[in-house]
C-alpha cells in the first residue's frame, strides 16, 4: 500500500506534466516527451539506490545527493555525453521547481538540488556543407520515380527553408502557399510559427510532387509521406537523407568525413545566408531563435568567411615582408622556458 507522500510524489508527478507542463506552459510533445524520459531514469536510478520499487518512492528521496549522483551515473555508467547530462539536469530542474511551488515544507531539500550548477561543455562548431555538397547530394535522387521526386523536393525543402525535422515532418499542405507570393508557415519550438518564402523551385517542385502522387492534398494532409501512405517519421528523413549523401560520398570523398543529419542542413542553409551577406538579425528570424546568441554560432564555424576577413586585413594592413635575420633566443631564456 502506498504511503502519504508516496502519493504526494505521484499528485505533483502528473500536475507538473498535465498542468505546468502542457496547460501553463505550453509546452511540445517533443519537450514533454523528453522531460518524461528524463524523470524516469531519474526516478528507477533512484529506487535502484534505495532498493525498492518506483512506487515506493516519496518526497523524502527528492534530495539534491541524489540528483548529483545520477548526474555523474549518466556520464560514467550511461557514458551521456555532457550536453546530454546538462539536459537531463534542465528536466530535473524544472521538476524541482514545481516541488518547490507546491511542497513549503520541503522547499530547503528542493533549493539545495536546484542549487547543482550546469557543467560545462566543450564548445564544438556546426557541421554545414557547402553549396557544391548540398547540389551533389541533391543531384542523387532518382527523380523519374515518386519515391525520387520525393527525396529530392524533401532535400530541397530542408535546404531552402532549414526547417528541423519535426517542421518538415509535420508539414501540411495547408501550410503552403506555391502560388505567388510563395511561401510556408513552420509550426517551430515552444509553438511558435514563422513564414518563410520559397524559391521557384521548390514550390513547383512541390506542386508536382502533389500531382505525381496523386495524394489528398487537403490543408490538413502531410506532404511528405511514406511508401504506406502515412507522414514520414524524423527517422525517415533522416534515412534518406543518409541513403543520398552516401551516393554523393562517390564524387566527393570529404562528405565521408562529415556527419550529415537533417539539422546539419540546417547549418548550411544558415551558413549560406550568412555567405550570402545576411545579418545575423535576419537569419535568427529565417530560423527562428529565440536569441542573436544561438545564430552566432554560424559566424564562428564559417571559416571561409574568417579566411576572407583575415586576407582583407592583410590587403588594408599594407604589411610587407621584411628581409630581416632571424630570431634566436638565448641560452639562458630557454633554460627559462624549459624550468617552466
Amino acid at each position: 500500500m502506498k504511503s502519504a507522500s508516496s502519493t504526494a510524489l505521484f499528485i505533483r508527478v502528473e500536475s507538473f506534466f498535465t498542468e505546468y507542463l502542457q496547460r501553463m506552459r505550453g509546452a511540445s510533445f517533443h519537450t514533454v516527451r523528453a522531460y518524461r524520459d528524463a524523470l524516469k531514469l531519474f526516478f528507477e536510478f533512484v529506487a535502484a539506490n534505495k532498493r525498492c520499487s518506483v512506487s515506493g518512492l516519496d518526497l523524502g528521496d527528492m534530495k539534491a545527493e541524489s540528483v548529483a549522483r545520477f548526474l555523474l551515473h549518466l556520464e560514467t555508467d550511461r557514458s551521456n555525453s555532457v550536453a546530454t547530462r546538462n539536459c537531463r539536469r534542465t528536466a530535473i530542474r524544472s521538476f524541482f521547481k514545481h516541488l518547490l511551488r507546491t511542497d513549503i515544507a520541503h522547499s530547503q531539500q528542493y533549493a539545495e538540488a536546484l542549487a547543482i550548477p550546469a557543467k560545462k561543455a566543450r564548445h564544438r562548431p556546426a557541421t554545414y556543407l557547402e553549396a557544391n555538397e548540398v547540389r551533389s547530394i541533391l543531384a542523387k535522387p532518382d527523380t523519374k520515380t515518386v519515391g525520387g521526386w520525393r527525396d529530392y523536393t524533401l532535400l530541397l525543402f530542408l535546404y531552402n527553408t532549414g526547417a528541423r525535422v519535426s517542421e518538415a515532418a509535420g508539414l501540411c499542405w495547408g501550410d503552403l502557399q506555391l502560388a505567388s507570393p510563395r511561401q510556408v508557415r513552420l509550426h517551430g519550438k515552444g509553438r511558435k510559427d514563422r513564414l518563410l518564402p520559397l524559391w521557384r523551385e521548390t514550390a513547383d517542385a512541390l506542386r508536382r510532387l502533389g500531382t505525381i502522387n496523386r495524394t489528398d492534398t487537403q490543408r490538413e494532409s502531410h506532404v511528405f509521406l511514406n511508401r504506406n501512405g502515412e507522414a514520414l517519421s524524423r527517422d525517415g528523413i533522416a534515412y534518406i537523407l543518409h541513403k543520398h549523401v552516401q551516393a554523393a560520398t562517390e564524387e566527393l570523398p570529404a562528405l565521408a568525413h562529415k556527419r550529415v543529419t537533417p539539422h546539419v542542413m540546417r547549418h548550411s542553409f544558415a551558413v549560406g545566408l550568412l555567405q550570402s551577406g545576411n545579418s545575423v538579425p535576419v537569419i535568427r528570424d529565417y530560423l527562428g531563435h529565440a536569441s542573436v546568441a544561438t545564430t552566432g554560432r554560424y559566424i564562428e564555424t564559417n571559416l571561409q568567411m574568417k579566411r576572407d576577413a583575415l586576407e582583407m586585413f592583410w590587403r588594408h594592413a599594407g604589411i610587407e615582408p621584411a628581409s630581416a635575420k632571424s630570431w634566436k633566443p638565448k641560452p639562458d631564456l630557454l633554460t627559462f622556458l624549459n624550468s617552466l
